[in-house]
């Protein structure tokens, strides 16, 4: 497998398993131990269950997704800087998950909040889109370190 397959088998994988790993522990953590809220929180129990069952399922297939790639990219030692790569797009695609999680469903669809029937449920919103920008940054920062090492050491 040549270098470049093999970065791209990394930068993809590991941006998808990051993502599907936000998911899951989003599921986990706000769905089942907090119950917080549900996918969709305006029908009766029994479709909130529905819906959270296909969510779990999409982030579980997300997950595989995400392990097949990477499991086809072999060891990231292999390559300059891929335990970099690997750390930043896990990062990456879990911010980015919070992101597009907190923008569409929370403000946009308006399906759910991150905890509804709170008088600050605006700031648990935010926060959790500032966890996803946060993510998303340091991410991009741990990528783009390897870049500039990289760089310097073939120059």
């Amino acid at each position: 497998m040549s270098t470049k397959t093999k970065r791209n088998f990394i930068n993809i994988g590991s941006f998808i398993l990051g993502f599907g790993f936000l998911g899951s522990l989003d599921g986990i953590i706000f769905h089942q131990l907090l119950q917080w809220h549900s996918v969709i929180m305006d029908t009766s129990r029994p479709e909130q269950i529905i819906s959270d069952g296909v969510f779990h399922l999409a982030v579980t297939i997300t997950l595989v997704v995400g392990g097949v790639f990477l499991w086809l990219a072999g060891n990231p030692t292999d390559l300059s800087k891929g335990i970099r790569l690997l750390v930043g797009g896990f990062l990456m695609g879990g911010g980015i998950f919070n992101l597009v999680e907190g923008i569409i469903n929370h403000h946009i669809l308006k399906i759910h909040r991150v905890k509804p029937d709170d008088p600050n449920a605006l700031a648990f919103d935010l926060a959790f889109l500032g966890m996803g920008a946060l993510l998303l940054v340091i991410g991009l920062l741990v990528r783009k370190s390897g870049q500039k090492q990289e760089i310097k050491i073939s120059a």
